[in-house]
């Protein structure tokens, strides 16, 4: 997989966004990506070190349209820490 596969989008919440302050920054990655692919692809793709990888993967929930009813997509979240000597990620350009 490609690095810009496995990395899809950052998570931009109020908790998120707090943790950037102690460059801990929250990813939505491919639901089949390991911690070492997630590594890897954050240090290449922002040019950063990455200390630490942790994972959570989240369940469809169950929806209903009428009578129709379904699950929507599963997937998989990662908080990647850095270093203390790396650079910040700078999502919002000032």
């Amino acid at each position: 997989m490609d690095a810009r596969d496995i990395i899809k989008r950052p998570v931009i919440t109020e908790l998120s966004t707090d943790l950037m302050a102690d460059k801990k920054y929250t990813f939505e990655v491919d639901t089949r990506a390991n911690k070492t692919q997630v590594k890897d692809s954050v240090e290449e793709i922002f040019g950063v070190k990455v200390a630490k990888v942790n994972v959570m993967n989240y369940k469809g929930k169950f929806k209903r349209m009428g009578r129709h009813a379904g699950y929507t997509n599963k997937r998989r979240k990662a908080i990647v820490t850095l270093t203390a000597e790396s650079k910040e990620i700078e999502f919002f350009e000032a």
